[in-house]
């Protein structure tokens, strides 16, 4: 091979797919690339060209657009241009070069019958970069149902039948000796004329039901358990997966689950169950921060935290996974830190909700991270009752401070009386955010509009939620602020499609995965939720629920959701290694770290950023 020959060979060597090719193949395509020089302001093809080619960009940069003018994208160098390839493709989009470019190009038709045998190089440039996208995060969400024994298990496999039951007419005292008799901690309770066949549930009564609801409050046993029960029970179809059962279980905070068969009841699965199956998984480990009976003892166990992320990300659970279930412990360990408050301070005064933010509210957090959180208390609270609400408040955020939740740099706490409030005051704040958006107000909403109950009266929450999106929905010019805002986070795409990389004291040359790209398909799906009036808070499932409104095609939230997914994985197995490593996690990735093509794929998700970025600049 010549020298000009050899110095083709080595620089499209270097871009995937090629680097895919063995050194034999790779020649004989080289060897039938073209040398083109264009002008800037020239259209593709060049002159005299006429048939389907490949183009790969040696020096210059193109823009695509579609056929209405918009810009669709870049090409700069080592990007490939795949759009002349087929004719079809070529009708929806045109492209010009931004400056003088030198391409390399090769017929189509000669370059598929030389990589026949190589369908991954093929079907890579044969699809879009949201294509390859999509492509790649359904690789990762099948491995994981395939490497996650829980998602690869129905239910069916786990759960007890028959159920236990009980008719609602049945007294608490005859209820409590069938639970003995049998060993059982519950009884699902089915009506009086009930079809037997059918077993018509109408609610669920356990042995916590008979401590808490009747001996502790002094109930007459001989009352029906429809006294006790808890009515609006869940409930499960047998054809899920046992990790839905335990999703279902660690967020609604409890231990036993009705199976259903096509509405009909057909057995019970507890969270032993699962344990058995799991070890130290989501349910045991919120189990026993139920149990715990001090904060040393939630200390101890929190320690467990960064083991299961690390566990999880092995066994290639998806991203959106992990932080549901580290979502959901660390609510249990709230839960059980309000418990002890409460029994140190006594009940409180008045009704009130306690509040997660940020990452734990979109049940998006992982390991360890800062809390944010807030109170909503009752329109009957006395000024005096505040003493009630800061001990608890202060107790709460001490006790997840130890357990490696630290204080929110930025005063986004309980503890902090401007988060500490009613509800008529908390209307007030999302009153005037909605209305006057100067970048203080811009900043708060970028935080409280993803607010869950954690414990408490949902009420709360839900009354001043409906209240705000109700305005949110009206105002325009809100919503205007809130993108210009959310466009602030770039992805970190330089002109020539390259990573623009940061400086982060000990860390050099890398991408800033969360604030560059997770955080602003965050804002994204955020703004789409508060101009369509979704209460959602989970970034994913406001996509899915925003996709085909006035905001977000169908195509486009798909193409975010696959991003995002895309994004968290690396990010998880990022932390996953710093974490094995005996190093604290974050969200700094060397670009050398990961392949070629997983870099190729990074740069996909950036595309898919810019894009949407780029639209919601337009529409605003």
């Amino acid at each position: 091979m010549d020298t000009a020959l050899s110095e083709i060979c080595t620089f499209v060597a270097a871009i995937p797919p090629f680097d895919k090719l063995p050194n034999e193949t790779l020649e004989t395509v080289i060897k039938e690339m073209s040398i083109c020089y264009m002008r800037g302001g020239e259209s593709l093809p060049p002159k005299g060209i006429t048939d389907q080619r490949l183009y790969i960009v040696k020096k210059g940069a193109l823009s695509y657009f579609s056929s209405d003018d918009e810009l669709l994208g870049k090409y700069a160098e080592r990007d490939i241009c795949s759009r002349f390839c087929r004719k079809n493709q070529a009708e929806e989009v045109y492209v010009v070069t931004d400056e003088d470019t030198l391409l390399y190009s090769i017929p189509y038709d000669h370059f598929t019958e030389t990589v026949k045998d190589f369908p991954d190089v093929l079907s890579f440039l044969a699809e879009t970069y949201e294509e390859r996208l999509n492509k790649k995060v359904s690789t990762l969400n099948e491995e994981a149902i395939i490497n996650s024994s829980l998602m690869n298990t129905t239910i069916e496999d786990f759960y007890h039948a028959p159920a236990a039951t009980v008719e609602a007419s049945t007294s608490i005292q005859n209820a409590a000796i069938k639970m003995s008799d049998l060993g059982f901690s519950c009884l699902v309770v089915v009506s009086d004329d009930t079809d037997p066949v059918k077993n018509n549930p109408v609610g669920i009564i356990t042995d916590k039901d008979i401590r808490r609801r009747c001996v502790a409050k002094g109930l007459d046993i001989s009352v029906p358990v429809t006294e006790i029960m808890t009515a609006d029970m869940a409930t499960i179809d047998i054809g899920n997966s046992a990790y839905d059962a335990l999703m279902m279980m660690t967020h609604k905070h409890i231990h036993h689950l009705p199976v259903t068969d096509d509405g009909v009841l057909a057995g019970m699965v507890t969270s032993t169950d699962l344990m058995n199956n799991e070890g130290h998984n989501a349910v045991n480990i919120t189990s026993m921060v139920h149990k715990a009976k001090s904060v040393d003892a939630l200390v101890e166990i929190s320690e467990l935290l960064p083991k299961l992320q690390v566990r999880m990300a092995k066994l290639g659970t998806t991203a959106d996974h992990v932080g549901k279930s580290i979502s959901a412990i660390t609510m249990a360990f709230t839960i059980r830190l309000i418990k002890m408050a409460e029994e140190v301070n006594g009940p409180a005064p008045v009704p009130y909700a306690w509040l997660a933010a940020g990452s734990q509210a979109r049940q998006e957090q992982f390991a360890h991270s800062d809390q944010d959180n807030a109170l909503i208390i009752s329109n009957e609270m006395k000024p005096e009752h505040d003493e009630w609400f800061l001990r608890l408040a202060t107790f709460v955020s001490d006790g997840l401070d130890r357990c490696g939740f630290i204080y929110c740099p930025g005063d986004i706490m309980a503890t902090n009386k401007q988060w500490r409030q009613t509800q008529k005051i908390w209307d007030t704040y999302f009153e005037t955010w909605v209305s006057k958006p100067h970048p203080k107000a811009l900043l708060n909403s970028s935080v409280f509009f993803d607010l869950t109950t954690v414990y408490g009266d949902t009420s709360l929450l839900e009354s001043v939620r409906d209240n705000m999106l109700k305005a949110t929905q009206k105002n325009t010019l809100f919503i205007a602020h809130m993108s210009k805002n959310a466009l602030q986070l770039r992805p970190p795409l330089g002109f020539f499609r390259d990573f623009v990389l940061v400086q982060d004291g000990e860390n050099k040359n890398v991408l800033d995965l969360k604030h560059n790209g997770i955080a602003p398909i965050v804002d994204l799906a955020r703004i789409y939720a508060l101009a369509q009036g979704i209460s959602a808070t989970n970034t994913i499932e406001r996509l899915r629920k925003a996709a085909g409104t006035s905001s977000v095609t169908k195509a486009s939230a798909l193409n975010l959701i696959d991003a995002y997914e895309f994004l968290g994985m690396l990010r998880m197995q990022h932390q996953a290694q710093r974490l094995m490593a005996g190093k604290k996690p974050n969200n700094y990735l060397s670009p050398k770290k990961i392949s070629k093509l997983e870099r190729e794929h990074l740069k996909d998700a950036f595309k898919v950023i810019k894009t949407m970025q780029d639209a919601r600049q337009s529409a605003y």
